[in-house]
Protein backbone atom coordinates (compact mmCIF):
# COMPACT_ATOMS: atom_id res chain seq x y z
CA UNK A 1 0.00 0.00 0.00
CA UNK A 2 1.15 3.64 -0.82
CA UNK A 3 1.40 6.46 -3.27
CA UNK A 4 2.24 5.60 -6.82
CA UNK A 5 2.09 7.61 -9.97
CA UNK A 6 1.82 6.98 -13.48
CA UNK A 7 3.73 9.76 -16.25
CA UNK A 8 2.12 9.65 -19.40
CA UNK A 9 1.29 6.21 -19.10
CA UNK A 10 4.41 4.56 -17.15
CA UNK A 11 4.35 3.96 -13.58
CA UNK A 12 6.69 5.21 -11.00
CA UNK A 13 7.38 5.57 -7.59
CA UNK A 14 7.05 9.38 -6.15
CA UNK A 15 10.71 9.81 -5.92
CA UNK A 16 11.17 9.01 -9.36
CA UNK A 17 8.51 11.05 -11.32
CA UNK A 18 9.91 13.71 -12.81
CA UNK A 19 8.66 16.40 -15.55
CA UNK A 20 10.53 18.88 -17.43
CA UNK A 21 11.15 22.36 -15.74
CA UNK A 22 10.24 23.65 -18.96
CA UNK A 23 6.63 22.21 -18.49
CA UNK A 24 3.70 25.16 -18.49
CA UNK A 25 1.81 23.02 -15.30
CA UNK A 26 5.10 24.37 -13.50
CA UNK A 27 5.96 27.56 -14.66
CA UNK A 28 2.45 29.38 -15.45
CA UNK A 29 -0.04 26.43 -13.77
CA UNK A 30 -1.49 25.83 -17.41
CA UNK A 31 -2.74 22.92 -16.37
CA UNK A 32 -5.96 21.17 -15.42
CA UNK A 33 -6.80 18.63 -12.65
CA UNK A 34 -9.52 16.60 -10.86
CA UNK A 35 -9.43 14.75 -7.75
CA UNK A 36 -11.24 11.67 -7.87
CA UNK A 37 -11.77 9.43 -4.64
CA UNK A 38 -12.52 5.46 -4.21
CA UNK A 39 -14.66 3.54 -2.37
CA UNK A 40 -14.39 -0.02 -1.31
CA UNK A 41 -11.62 0.46 -4.34
CA UNK A 42 -13.93 1.95 -6.80
CA UNK A 43 -14.03 5.38 -8.53
CA UNK A 44 -16.75 7.21 -7.10
CA UNK A 45 -18.72 9.64 -9.59
CA UNK A 46 -15.79 8.93 -12.71
CA UNK A 47 -17.71 10.37 -15.46
CA UNK A 48 -19.03 13.48 -14.07
CA UNK A 49 -15.55 14.01 -13.08
CA UNK A 50 -13.81 13.63 -16.31
CA UNK A 51 -17.34 15.52 -17.71
CA UNK A 52 -15.57 18.53 -15.53
CA UNK A 53 -12.25 17.97 -16.69
CA UNK A 54 -13.27 18.29 -20.58
CA UNK A 55 -14.99 21.17 -19.27
CA UNK A 56 -12.43 22.55 -17.63
CA UNK A 57 -9.73 21.84 -20.88
CA UNK A 58 -12.50 24.07 -23.01
CA UNK A 59 -12.24 27.09 -21.30
CA UNK A 60 -8.98 27.69 -21.26
CA UNK A 61 -8.56 26.04 -24.89
CA UNK A 62 -6.51 22.80 -23.39
CA UNK A 63 -7.76 19.28 -25.98
CA UNK A 64 -7.19 15.95 -23.95
CA UNK A 65 -4.53 14.63 -25.77
CA UNK A 66 -5.44 11.19 -24.86
CA UNK A 67 -9.22 9.85 -25.17
CA UNK A 68 -11.01 10.07 -21.57
CA UNK A 69 -11.75 5.53 -22.13
CA UNK A 70 -7.38 5.84 -22.02
CA UNK A 71 -7.19 8.25 -19.10
CA UNK A 72 -9.92 6.19 -17.01
CA UNK A 73 -7.88 2.47 -17.69
CA UNK A 74 -4.41 4.54 -16.52
CA UNK A 75 -6.11 5.65 -13.16
CA UNK A 76 -7.72 2.46 -12.96
CA UNK A 77 -3.77 0.71 -13.60
CA UNK A 78 -2.33 3.22 -11.19
CA UNK A 79 -5.27 2.42 -8.38
CA UNK A 80 -4.29 -1.75 -8.76
CA UNK A 81 -0.90 -0.76 -8.56
CA UNK A 82 -0.93 1.05 -5.60
CA UNK A 83 -2.64 -1.60 -3.36
CA UNK A 84 -4.39 0.67 -1.25
CA UNK A 85 -7.80 -0.10 0.25
CA UNK A 86 -9.37 3.50 -0.39
CA UNK A 87 -7.58 5.94 -2.31
CA UNK A 88 -7.21 9.97 -3.14
CA UNK A 89 -6.56 10.06 -6.98
CA UNK A 90 -5.32 13.00 -8.59
CA UNK A 91 -5.79 13.41 -12.44
CA UNK A 92 -3.32 16.66 -13.89
CA UNK A 93 -3.01 17.01 -17.26
CA UNK A 94 -0.37 19.92 -18.80
CA UNK A 95 -0.34 21.90 -21.57
CA UNK A 96 2.70 20.86 -22.29
CA UNK A 97 6.66 22.05 -22.52
CA UNK A 98 8.04 24.12 -25.00
CA UNK A 99 10.59 27.52 -25.06
CA UNK A 100 9.90 30.03 -22.08
CA UNK A 101 6.95 32.68 -22.93
CA UNK A 102 3.17 33.07 -22.52
CA UNK A 103 2.26 31.97 -25.70
CA UNK A 104 -0.09 28.20 -25.54
CA UNK A 105 1.04 27.65 -29.05
CA UNK A 106 5.18 27.30 -27.95
CA UNK A 107 3.68 24.26 -25.70
CA UNK A 108 4.40 20.54 -26.70
CA UNK A 109 4.56 17.70 -25.24
CA UNK A 110 1.23 17.72 -23.49
CA UNK A 111 1.59 15.16 -20.08
CA UNK A 112 -1.00 13.11 -18.21
CA UNK A 113 -0.01 12.99 -14.55
CA UNK A 114 -2.04 10.36 -12.37
CA UNK A 115 -1.72 10.07 -8.47
CA UNK A 116 -2.54 7.61 -6.15
CA UNK A 117 -2.08 7.79 -2.49
CA UNK A 118 -4.16 6.70 0.26
CA UNK A 119 -7.32 7.99 1.71
CA UNK A 120 -6.67 10.18 4.30
CA UNK A 121 -10.36 11.01 5.01
CA UNK A 122 -11.64 14.14 8.12
CA UNK A 123 -10.91 12.62 11.71
CA UNK A 124 -14.54 11.47 12.87
CA UNK A 125 -14.84 14.84 14.88
CA UNK A 126 -15.22 16.81 11.75
CA UNK A 127 -18.27 15.08 11.48
CA UNK A 128 -19.60 14.58 14.91
CA UNK A 129 -18.54 18.10 16.27
CA UNK A 130 -18.75 20.29 13.02
CA UNK A 131 -15.92 22.69 11.67
CA UNK A 132 -15.52 26.35 11.82
CA UNK A 133 -14.93 28.94 8.78
CA UNK A 134 -14.51 32.11 7.89
CA UNK A 135 -15.20 34.65 5.31
CA UNK A 136 -11.60 35.75 4.21
CA UNK A 137 -10.60 39.05 2.26
CA UNK A 138 -9.46 36.97 -0.83
CA UNK A 139 -11.67 37.79 -3.74
CA UNK A 140 -12.78 34.47 -6.08
CA UNK A 141 -11.21 35.33 -9.26
CA UNK A 142 -13.87 37.17 -11.86
CA UNK A 143 -15.57 34.95 -14.62
CA UNK A 144 -13.57 37.51 -16.97
CA UNK A 145 -10.46 36.63 -15.54
CA UNK A 146 -9.92 32.69 -14.71
CA UNK A 147 -13.26 31.52 -14.64
CA UNK A 148 -13.24 29.69 -11.41
CA UNK A 149 -15.87 26.92 -13.28
CA UNK A 150 -12.29 25.74 -14.50
CA UNK A 151 -10.38 23.22 -12.35
CA UNK A 152 -6.90 24.21 -13.27
CA UNK A 153 -3.44 24.43 -11.68
CA UNK A 154 -3.56 28.26 -11.01
CA UNK A 155 -4.57 27.83 -7.75
CA UNK A 156 -3.14 30.83 -5.98
CA UNK A 157 -6.91 32.94 -5.06
CA UNK A 158 -7.51 29.56 -2.97
CA UNK A 159 -3.79 28.87 -1.56
CA UNK A 160 -4.25 32.78 -0.24
CA UNK A 161 -7.55 32.34 0.50
CA UNK A 162 -6.48 29.09 2.97
CA UNK A 163 -3.37 31.08 4.26
CA UNK A 164 -5.73 33.73 6.09
CA UNK A 165 -8.29 31.13 7.20
CA UNK A 166 -5.45 28.91 8.77
CA UNK A 167 -4.08 32.19 10.27
CA UNK A 168 -7.41 32.84 11.96
CA UNK A 169 -8.32 29.37 13.02
CA UNK A 170 -10.42 28.41 10.52
CA UNK A 171 -11.03 24.91 8.61
CA UNK A 172 -11.89 26.46 5.75
CA UNK A 173 -12.24 29.76 3.63
CA UNK A 174 -15.31 31.14 2.17
CA UNK A 175 -15.03 33.29 -0.54
CA UNK A 176 -17.08 36.20 -1.89
CA UNK A 177 -17.16 37.89 -5.45
CA UNK A 178 -16.42 41.45 -6.84
CA UNK A 179 -19.67 42.33 -5.87
CA UNK A 180 -20.26 40.61 -2.52
CA UNK A 181 -22.13 37.45 -2.79
CA UNK A 182 -20.58 34.04 -1.70
CA UNK A 183 -19.13 31.97 -4.03
CA UNK A 184 -17.56 28.93 -2.77
CA UNK A 185 -14.64 27.50 -0.22
CA UNK A 186 -11.28 27.41 -0.80
CA UNK A 187 -12.20 23.60 -1.87
CA UNK A 188 -15.76 23.07 -1.18
CA UNK A 189 -19.09 24.27 -1.87
CA UNK A 190 -21.58 26.05 0.41
CA UNK A 191 -24.83 25.19 1.18
CA UNK A 192 -27.28 26.53 4.32
CA UNK A 193 -30.42 25.35 5.65
CA UNK A 194 -33.39 27.48 6.24
CA UNK A 195 -36.80 25.88 7.10
CA UNK A 196 -36.02 22.92 6.28
CA UNK A 197 -34.75 23.75 2.76
CA UNK A 198 -31.14 24.00 0.92
CA UNK A 199 -30.12 27.30 -0.81
CA UNK A 200 -26.81 26.96 -2.67
CA UNK A 201 -24.65 29.81 -4.77
CA UNK A 202 -25.52 29.53 -8.14
CA UNK A 203 -23.00 28.04 -11.00
CA UNK A 204 -22.36 31.95 -12.01
CA UNK A 205 -18.73 32.68 -11.01
CA UNK A 206 -17.97 29.17 -9.18
CA UNK A 207 -16.79 25.77 -10.15
CA UNK A 208 -19.76 22.89 -10.20
CA UNK A 209 -18.45 20.60 -7.52
CA UNK A 210 -19.34 16.79 -8.11
CA UNK A 211 -20.61 16.29 -4.97
CA UNK A 212 -22.39 19.37 -4.44
CA UNK A 213 -24.11 17.87 -7.77
CA UNK A 214 -24.92 14.72 -6.01
CA UNK A 215 -26.29 16.36 -2.92
CA UNK A 216 -29.09 18.56 -5.05
CA UNK A 217 -30.19 15.11 -6.38
CA UNK A 218 -29.87 13.22 -2.88
CA UNK A 219 -32.54 16.22 -1.81
CA UNK A 220 -34.97 15.61 -4.64
CA UNK A 221 -35.39 12.12 -3.44
CA UNK A 222 -35.49 13.59 0.01
CA UNK A 223 -38.38 15.48 -0.65
CA UNK A 224 -36.40 18.85 0.22
CA UNK A 225 -36.65 22.16 -1.68
CA UNK A 226 -33.25 23.47 -2.98
CA UNK A 227 -32.53 26.32 -5.01
CA UNK A 228 -29.48 27.44 -6.45
CA UNK A 229 -29.67 31.37 -5.52
CA UNK A 230 -27.39 34.51 -4.91
CA UNK A 231 -26.45 34.61 -0.97
CA UNK A 232 -24.55 36.92 1.05
CA UNK A 233 -22.91 36.45 4.35
CA UNK A 234 -25.62 37.82 6.47
CA UNK A 235 -28.01 35.20 4.44
CA UNK A 236 -25.19 32.26 6.03
CA UNK A 237 -25.25 33.67 9.78
CA UNK A 238 -29.26 33.84 9.39
CA UNK A 239 -29.57 29.95 8.61
CA UNK A 240 -30.00 27.34 10.96
CA UNK A 241 -27.52 24.56 9.26
CA UNK A 242 -24.45 25.31 6.86
CA UNK A 243 -22.56 22.42 5.38
CA UNK A 244 -19.38 22.35 2.96
CA UNK A 245 -19.08 19.70 0.65
CA UNK A 246 -16.18 18.07 -1.24
CA UNK A 247 -15.05 14.99 -2.98
CA UNK A 248 -12.59 13.71 0.06
CA UNK A 249 -14.99 15.58 2.76
CA UNK A 250 -17.86 14.41 1.18
CA UNK A 251 -20.47 16.74 3.74
CA UNK A 252 -18.88 18.59 6.62
CA UNK A 253 -21.39 20.58 8.76
CA UNK A 254 -20.30 23.95 9.47
CA UNK A 255 -21.29 25.02 12.66
CA UNK A 256 -19.20 28.45 13.00
CA UNK A 257 -18.99 31.30 10.82
CA UNK A 258 -16.39 34.40 12.09
CA UNK A 259 -16.66 32.98 15.38
CA UNK A 260 -20.24 33.15 15.51
CA UNK A 261 -22.63 29.78 16.18
CA UNK A 262 -24.66 28.85 13.14
CA UNK A 263 -28.01 27.64 14.06
CA UNK A 264 -27.98 25.62 17.86
CA UNK A 265 -23.91 25.59 17.06
CA UNK A 266 -23.88 21.58 16.37
CA UNK A 267 -24.59 19.20 13.21
CA UNK A 268 -28.62 19.66 12.33
CA UNK A 269 -30.54 17.40 11.51
CA UNK A 270 -30.69 18.44 7.40
CA UNK A 271 -27.10 17.79 6.84
CA UNK A 272 -27.04 15.06 9.34
CA UNK A 273 -29.73 13.10 7.09
CA UNK A 274 -28.13 13.85 3.96
CA UNK A 275 -24.58 12.72 5.00
CA UNK A 276 -26.88 9.29 5.89
CA UNK A 277 -28.44 9.31 2.42
CA UNK A 278 -24.85 10.35 0.69
CA UNK A 279 -22.80 7.81 2.34
CA UNK A 280 -25.71 5.07 1.27
CA UNK A 281 -25.32 5.55 -2.60
CA UNK A 282 -21.46 5.56 -1.85
CA UNK A 283 -22.44 1.86 -0.72
CA UNK A 284 -20.53 2.56 2.37
CA UNK A 285 -21.57 2.38 6.29
CA UNK A 286 -22.63 6.14 7.89
CA UNK A 287 -20.15 8.42 9.91
CA UNK A 288 -20.50 7.46 13.63
CA UNK A 289 -21.82 10.47 14.88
Amino acid sequence: MGTLASIDGRLVPPGAARLSIFDRGFLYGDSIYEVFRTYRGHLFEAEAHLDRLERSGELIGLVLPVPRGLLLARIERTLAASGNDESYVRLVITRGEGEIGLDPALACNPHVVVIVRPLAPPPPDVYRDGVEACVVHVRRNLREAVDPAAKTGNYLNSVLAVREARARGAHEALMLDANGRVTEGSSSNVFAVRAGGLATPPLDGILEGVTRRVVLDLAGQLGLPAAETPLGPEDLFAADELFLTSTTREIVPLVRLDGRAIGSGRPGPVTRRLLAAFRARAGVAPVDS
